[in-house]
């Protein structure tokens, strides 16, 4: 099982950056739709999805946002930061097969609070803006590294 180490809010500098990638699924899109409840067509139905301007399944906006989450949880701060606050512009539609990019900067820090702004930027395979924003956290005030532990489907 993988370990991993989050920064505290001493360690993080402006500018830090992480970044994760991940090529989206017609799994992906119906876990997220079982664990959300959304299961708008548009995702879910292709002969639907075929009917409507993006002529396909799109994933769920939302699902770029998990991406987002994931990376600020397990990456930079990483275990141990509490969300916030979110602000997401939902720029492209994400299709099934695209590699998206999640890049994350420190852009502001706040000692009350250990409260930290990153800006958020999610990119397709081909470097266009699917998803912009900023997040809002409170970094740990702990060194702590952990062992990740995988659930497994059903």
């Amino acid at each position: 099982m993988p370990e991993v180490r989050n920064h505290t809010f001493d360690e993080l500098t402006i500018g830090q950056q992480a970044e994760s990638t991940r090529t989206v699924t017609m799994e992906d899109i119906r876990l997220f739709a079982a664990a959300s409840g959304d299961h708008n067509p548009l995702h879910l139905d292709p002969a639907y999805a075929a009917g409507t301007p993006f002529g396909e399944c799109i994933a769920h906006g939302m699902f770029s946002g998990g991406l987002i989450s994931a990376a600020l949880a397990m990456q930079l701060p990483g275990p141990g930061t509490i969300y916030l606050g979110q602000s997401l512009a939902f720029r492209l539609p994400v299709k099934i097969g695209d590699t998206l990019t999640v890049q994350l900067t420190v852009t502001d820090k706040q000692p009350r609070r250990r409260q930290v702004t990153l800006d958020c930027l999610v990119l397709n395979q081909h470097g266009k803006k699917v998803v912009t924003g900023s997040a809002e956290v409170m970094a740990p005030a702990e060194r702590e590294t952990v062992t990740i532990e995988t659930p497994k489907p059903g």
